[in-house]
C-alpha cells in the first residue's frame, strides 16, 4: 500500500476510535457525572476542558481525514471534491455555527433535561460569552485544518481557547442554576 493510501487508512481508524470514545464519555459525561460534577467547580472545569478538548481533537482527525482522502484522490470522479479545500474559510464559519449551536441545546439539556423553547432565546443570549469563546476555538480548529496550516504552537493556543471556555462554561451553568434554579 503506498504511502499516501496509508494516511487516509490510519486517521479513518483513529477518527473510528474517537468516536467509540466521545460516545462512551458523552454517556458518562451526561448520564452518570454531570449533577455530581457540577457541586465541585475545579471538577466541573477540569471534566468540561476534558470533554471540550475530546470533542476538538475528533473534529480535527474528521476533517484531517476528509482532506487526506481529498488531496490523496479518493475523490478523483467527484466534481466538488476539492470545495471544501478551497474555501476553508467559509466551510469553517458554517460548521463552527452549527456545533456552537447544538453545544448550547446540549448544555440546556444538561441543565433541564429538556430544552423548553420558552427559555431558549435568553439561553442562547446568555451563553453568547461561552459560544463566542468556543465558536472561535472551533473556527481555527477548522480553518487551519482545511488550509493545511495547523502546527503544534496553534493546538496550544486552541485547546488554551478551550480551557478558558470550560471556566466561562461552569460560570454561566452556576449562575444560570442560581437565576433559574
Amino acid at each position: 500500500m503506498s504511502e499516501s493510501r496509508k494516511r487516509p487508512l490510519f486517521l479513518g481508524l483513529a477518527f473510528l476510535f474517537s468516536l467509540i470514545l466521545a460516545s462512551f464519555e458523552n454517556n458518562v459525561f451526561f448520564t452518570v457525572l454531570a449533577k455530581d460534577i457540577l457541586q465541585n467547580n475545579l471538577l466541573a472545569v477540569g471534566m468540561i476542558f476534558l470533554h471540550n478538548v475530546l470533542v476538538i481533537s475528533m473534529i480535527l482527525l474528521g476533517m484531517s481525514f476528509y482532506v487526506s482522502l481529498v488531496v490523496s484522490g479518493f475523490f478523483k470522479r467527484e466534481k466538488y471534491s476539492h470545495i471544501v479545500l478551497e474555501h476553508p474559510q467559509t466551510f469553517a464559519i458554517a460548521f463552527t455555527v452549527i456545533i456552537v449551536f447544538l453545544s448550547i441545546l446540549r448544555g440546556c439539556a444538561l441543565i433541564y433535561e429538556k430544552v423548553s423553547l420558552d427559555v431558549l432565546p435568553a439561553i442562547l443570549i446568555m451563553s453568547m460569552p461561552v459560544g463566542i469563546v468556543e465558536g472561535c476555538g472551533i473556527y481555527l480548529t477548522l480553518k487551519k485544518t482545511l488550509s493545511r496550516t495547523l502546527k503544534t504552537r496553534d493546538l496550544v493556543y486552541i485547546y488554551g481557547i478551550f480551557f478558558i471556555a470550560a471556566i466561562l462554561e461552569v460560570a454561566f451553568i452556576n449562575l444560570l442554576m442560581m437565576f433559574i434554579g
